[in-house]
Order: structure tokens, then sequence, then C-alpha cells
């Protein structure tokens, strides 16, 4: 589904540049569990951000369904980020008044999807990440963990192609990264 063909990353200020990513080629398979490692600095975020469509590359291109992602407008790249690529990211970015369901609604509602047609879908992904009972909870009652499985839920509701996750389990405990990685693996045998 998606492959990198000599992909280059520079970021460039007036002092000085940055070589963040040099001729990376890779294919990614269409399901799958695919863990990118190596130390801080390396270029792990940047290469998430360039497959997920929120920055580009400086050289060569990034291929989704054999399309270049280089031709695309602002619109298919919009189409592209809100429909098939659900973020996971280590600092949740949930809205901390909103309770676990409407946090997982809103993604839905961005979309312009009517949440009450859909209630039944929200329940179900809501029990699928473990949360079942704490759908009405704010975020500062539930832990880190659970909060990063809501952030799991929400963008699993858009049913995405590809699930971005960067540093999905940093800030975690030993429990709650197991059960997250559990969450993402099963997740993997369908996308």
């Amino acid at each position: 589904m998606i492959r990198l063909e000599n992909v280059t990353k520079i970021y460039a200020s007036k002092a000085q540049s940055c070589l963040a990513l040099d001729h990376i080629s890779l294919t990614l398979p269409n399901q799958g569990f695919v863990a990118i490692l190596g130390p801080s600095g390396c270029g792990k975020t940047t290469l998430l951000n360039l497959l997920g469509g929120l920055d580009s590359p400086s050289e060569g291109t990034i291929f989704v369904d054999g399309k270049s992602m280089n031709e695309w407008d602002e619109k298919a790249l919009d189409s592209y980020r809100n429909q098939q690529v659900g973020f996971v990211f280590q600092n949740y970015y949930l809205i901390p008044h909103l309770s676990v369901y409407e946090n997982i609604a809103l993604s839905l509602e961005l979309h312009h999807l009517n949440v009450k047609e859909h209630h039944e879908e929200i329940m179900e992904i809501i029990e699928k990440v473990g949360l079942k009972g704490k759908e009405n909870r704010k975020m500062n009652e539930i832990s880190g963990g659970e909060r990063q499985r809501v952030a799991i839920a929400r963008a699993l509701i858009k049913h995405p192609k590809v699930i971005i996750a960067d540093e999905p389990t940093g800030n975690l405990d030993a429990k709650n990264r197991d059960i997250v990685i559990d969450i993402l693996k099963s997740l993997s045998k369908e996308r």
C-alpha cells in the first residue's frame, strides 16, 4: 500500500540545515505490524509524519496505492489524512473536558457524521479497547494507559487503512504498555 523511493528530508533554517532522512526506500505491507526503532533524533517521527501526510519529503517519492503523494493537492492530502490514516500520538491529544465517549465521537463529528447513528459502533470500539463502563468518564478520571486507549479508539472509529502510532507506549507503565501493544498487534491483522 505505501512505498517510499529515495525519500530524503532536510530541515533548513537560515543558520543551518539538518538531514533528518537520507534516501530511504521501503515498502510497507497492506497488513501487519511494522516497528521503526532507533535512537532519539534519528528521524523516526519525521518518517511517520511523511507517511501520514503531515509533512512532505525534500526529495524522493511516497506512493500510496500506486499514486505519488507528490502530485496530490492539499484537498487530496486532507482526504488521505482524514479518511485513510489514524494517528495515535504519545501525548494523546484528547480534549480534557470531554468524556471517553465524546472524545471518540468527536472524530465522527469532524467527518460530519451523525454520532447517534454510530452509537453502537462507538460502544463496540470502547469495549474493544477495554474501556467498557468508563465511557462517561472525563480524561482526568482515567489513567494514562486508558487515555492512550481512548486515542486508539478515536483513530479506529474512522476505519483507517493505516494506523500510525508515534511512541504510543512512551509514557506508560509496563502493564499498560503491554495492553496497548496487544491492541495494536490485534489491529495489525486487519490493517
